[in-house]
C-alpha cells in the first residue's frame, strides 16, 4: 500500500528526513519540517566533525575554544570573550577551559589590575595540536558540502543567515538559569528537554 503524504505537499512522497527519522505521520506543517531538517543537518554534520577530532582527545567545543584562544594572539583573551564567540553559544565555559588547562593546552592567569578578569592564552603544545588537526578539519569542511555548488553554497549562506538573524532574540545564549518548570523537574532538565525534542520528532 502506497504511503500517504501529508496534506499540505500536494502529494509528494515522504521528505528525506521524514524517512530518516522513521516519522510515519505527515509534519504539522512545513516549517516544522524545515526546523527539524535544520537540526537533523546540524547534528549530522557536528558527529562528522567530531570524529575528525576524536584521536586529538579533543570534542567539537574544546576545538572551537582552543581555536578562539589561539586566534587571539600573545595578547590572550577574556573567558567571556571566548564564551560568547563559541559556536554553541551555551556551552559551560568553565568546565570547558579546566580540561584544555588539565591537557596543558592552554593556560590561564588573572588580569592586572582587574583580578576579577582570567585571560586565556594558548601554550606551545595547544598550538601545535591546531596545526596538526586544523587541516584535517578543513578538509572535512569541504567534505560536508561537496554536493552543492558555489551558487547553492552563497544561497545557503544567505538563508541561514536570514533564519539565525531572526531567531537571535529567541535563541540568545542565557546569562542567568531559567525558573523552575514544576516541583518536580528542575530549570533545565533533560527529562524535559529530550520529551520535548521526542515530541517534535514524532510530529506530536
Amino acid at each position: 500500500m502506497p504511503r500517504r503524504a501529508r496534506p499540505s505537499d500536494g502529494g509528494r512522497r515522504p521528505s528525506a528526513v521524514q524517512a530518516e527519522i522513521r516519522q510515519t505521520k505527515p509534519f504539522r506543517s512545513t516549517a516544522q519540517e524545515a526546523t527539524i531538517a535544520l537540526l537533523r543537518t546540524a547534528s549530522v554534520v557536528g558527529r562528522a566533525v567530531a570524529r575528525v577530532l576524536e584521536p586529538s582527545g579533543l570534542s567539537l567545543a574544546q576545538y572551537n575554544a582552543l581555536r578562539i584562544v589561539r586566534g587571539a594572539g600573545a595578547g590572550g583573551i577574556p573567558t567571556l570573550a571566548i564564551r560568547e564567540r563559541m559556536i554553541e553559544e551555551g556551552t559551560t565555559i568553565t568546565r570547558l577551559l579546566d580540561k584544555l588547562e588539565e591537557a596543558g593546552l592552554l593556560r590561564r592567569e588573572r588580569d592586572l589590575p582587574d583580578r576579577r578578569q582570567v585571560i586565556c592564552y594558548a601554550t606551545d603544545a595547544g598550538a601545535r595540536l591546531l596545526d596538526e588537526y586544523d587541516p584535517l578539519v578543513d578538509a572535512s569542511d569541504e567534505a560536508a558540502v561537496a554536493a552543492l555548488g558555489p551558487r547553492q553554497l552563497e544561497q545557503l549562506i544567505s538563508l541561514l543567515d536570514t533564519v539565525r538573524a531572526a531567531n537571535a532574540d529567541r535563541g540568545a545564549a542565557r546569562t542567568a538559569a531559567p525558573r523552575s518548570i514544576s516541583s518536580s523537574q528542575g530549570p533545565s532538565s533533560p527529562g524535559v528537554r529530550a520529551s520535548g525534542a521526542a515530541k517534535r520528532a514524532r510530529g506530536a
